[in-house]
């Protein structure tokens, strides 16, 4: 029963936020209620949720202050020379820019931390695609399913949460997987510039000076749907005149220049404020003081010094105190980061009661063990390929450490009755990252959402087919290339 209840549970939540029947934080935390309810343990509800807070409550803390130590970093100029190199490349073509979205963002993941992955790749990103009226969810799409593949790396989490719960080295697991994990970034690139194909159809290739010769449009509508506008408009392709991106001689940033004064202009050019080489929390001569912290906080992060929450919240005290010690200053900063941040931290809390009830019950468990009592037994020389497969709807209902500490020990006991070695089982149990990335549960995909304005249930309608192809293409290069 508490099988049956769990995945209705999970249906429920997906069904109410993709037809936008629900808002997330609400489902997140209504439906869980009821079905908790439900199960006959409503009395032990409270007792879940505040369990349910305590386990998030540290990646609450960090995602809050390093949305403030980020946004600060943004604010004072640090990225700009990546976001420079990024707008050159992609001038005003929207197949270079969704190339560049997933190029920047694969890079960026070398954190290992995809909060701060997300964080810079929107704030780089987000005014071109306003300003080109290109679909924000080919934006989230492509960034969450690149992070997904590079979260495989040994300090993001994935690996060695593998590692640790079947007692191998991280190394030995990880090393073997590089040329399947390639594969699927290439995977990405390839979806990347299929999408970018798309939207330069839609839209032509454009110049930042002026806005599509069109009705506004819905942001969020999928890319090559129908070719038309959000707006029910025409349909027609409005292609302007091919030109080149607003250069760097013009601003000395690659930012787009006005190209004229009209209020409609004027409108889109304050979208690339995040952009503007003048903007007055710009600290040039902070410039190496700044990466310098930046660099000493990702390392402290990757050798785990600290707890990250602890080392997120000293490095923005010391990023406000040494770039803006002026105290009105601060809280401007402060005050002008603080949507995302009460946004964020309001979802991981809301999720907090989803996986609160989800655990608490026992519902969890019962459908791992029924997910895994459901394989069968021809199939047990072939553990390894039924693990990759399990891999994708499992780390995508349950959080990465229900996955490699509850389920992943069983699949790697059942292999080994059938000779099958624990660390093909842990190599293929990684093939389902890049879907994982936009689970509900992932707390960074929050982050994405909500910086890139896109309803959840929109980025997931169109994310998840594209992330479960990649999965896939990461799992057949694993077995092509003999690794599992």
């Amino acid at each position: 029963m508490l099988t049956i209840l769990g995945f209705a549970m999970i249906a429920t939540f997906l069904v109410l936020i993709m037809t936008k029947k629900m808002s997330p934080i609400a489902a997140l935390v209504l439906i869980p209620a009821l079905f908790c309810v439900a199960v006959g343990q409503g009395a032990r509800l409270g007792d879940y949720v505040i369990e349910g807070v305590g386990n998030l409550a540290p990646t609450a803390a960090m995602l809050m202050f390093a949305i403030v130590y980020f946004g600060v970093m943004i604010d004072v100029g640090l990225f700009d020379p990546i976001v420079r190199g990024i707008l050159r490349f992609c001038q005003a073509d929207p197949m270079r820019i969704v190339v560049g979205t997933a190029v920047l963002a694969a890079v960026v993941s070398l954190d290992g931390d995809g909060s701060t992955t997300f964080m810079i790749t929107v704030s780089a990103m987000y005014p071109l695609y306003k300003r080109l009226k290109m679909s924000l969810v080919v934006m989230t799409g492509v960034a969450a399913t690149a992070n997904g593949v590079m979260n495989t790396l040994p300090w993001g989490g994935p690996t060695a949460r593998a590692a640790t719960a079947l007692k191998l080295d991280a190394s030995e697991i990880f090393v073997p997987m590089i040329p399947a994990l390639a594969m699927g970034l290439l995977a990405v690139f390839v979806l990347a510039y299929a999408l970018g194909i798309r939207e330069r159809k839609r839209l032509g290739t454009l110049t930042l000076g002026e806005a599509p010769a069109r009705e506004p449009e819905q942001e969020t509508v999928p890319a090559g749907i129908g070719g038309t506008s959000g707006t029910g408009g025409t349909g027609r392709k409005d292609r302007l005149r091919k030109g080149a991106a607003a250069s760097p001689g013009g601003t000395g940033t690659g930012a787009p220049a006005p190209a004229g004064g009209t209020e409609d202009q004027h409108g889109d050019d304050e979208e690339f404020q995040g952009l503007d080489p003048n903007r007055p929390t710009l600290r040039p001569g902070l410039y190496w003081f700044n990466a310098g912290l930046t660099a000493a906080l990702l390392t402290a992060m990757i050798l785990e010094l600290m707890p990250i929450p602890v080392l997120f919240l000293l490095g923005a005290a010391l990023a406000l105190t040494v770039n803006f010690p002026h105290m009105p200053d601060q809280r401007a900063r402060i005050a002008a980061h603080a949507d995302n941040v009460l946004n964020v931290s309001g979802m991981v809390f809301a999720a907090a009661v989803f996986t609160g009830v989800l655990t608490g019950t026992g519902m969890v468990e019962h459908m791992a063990d029924w997910v895994v009592g459901a394989v069968p037994e021809a199939m047990g020389p072939h553990m390894a390929i039924v693990t990759g497969l399990l891999s994708l709807p499992l780390t995508y209902f349950m959080s990465n450490d229900g996955f490699y500490f509850g389920v992943l020990p069983v699949l790697a006991e059942a292999g080994a009755a059938h000779g099958v070695s624990p660390l093909e089982i842990a190599r293929a149990s990684l093939a389902g990252q890049a879907l994982h990335m936009s689970s509900p549960l992932v707390p960074a995909v929050y982050v994405l959402v909500g910086m890139a304005k896109v309803e959840f249930g929109d980025h997931t309608r169109f994310t998840v087919k594209w992330a479960v192809l990649t999965s896939l293409v990461v799992l057949a290069a694993g077995i092509l290339f003999g690794i599992m």
